[in-house]
């Protein structure tokens, strides 16, 4: 059984969301699915959890960890749906409030862009090229005058 239901904010894309009525049970928040909408932009629907035309089938033999009946309401376990998609959770109880991190593919994403290959002369007047350094760190320097 969920505690009562209470409002509170979720951070979803780096954007704040209040939303109401929400429960917890066992370090799990538990919404409806009209804010699972508002918070996320995923609607949940028959092939999943789904946003645009990005979707994510749920597990149907633990459907049940991710969809309930309950209390008049349809309930979206937005934990355990962080948790298929590889995101990190932070909950701070105090202020009432869920941090949800970037889905891993967002990451690898992020981590996949690469600066596009330049060549500038150094001081000397020899030319390089950003690519020659590949696989090793760079501290790159700028300076304009405008």
């Amino acid at each position: 059984m969920m505690n009562s239901a209470m409002p509170c904010t979720v951070i979803y894309d780096d954007v704040a969301t209040q939303v109401g009525p929400a429960m917890t049970e066992a370090n799990q928040l538990w919404i409806t699915t009209g804010s699972l909408a508002r918070a996320t932009r995923f609607e949940l629907k028959p092939q999943g959890v789904c946003r645009d035309e990005l979707c994510f089938p749920l597990p149907e033999a633990r459907r049940q960890d991710f969809v309930r009946q309950e209390s008049g309401a349809m309930w979206f376990n937005l934990t355990a749906f962080a948790h298929l998609l590889g995101q990190a959770v932070a909950h701070d109880e105090a202020l009432a409030t869920w941090y949800f991190g970037l889905a891993s593919s967002r990451r690898e994403e992020r981590a996949s862009l690469q600066a596009p290959d330049f060549t500038l002369p150094d001081i000397q007047g020899r030319s390089h090229s950003l690519s020659d350094f590949r696989g090793k760190k760079v501290f790159l320097v700028t300076w304009a005058s405008w």
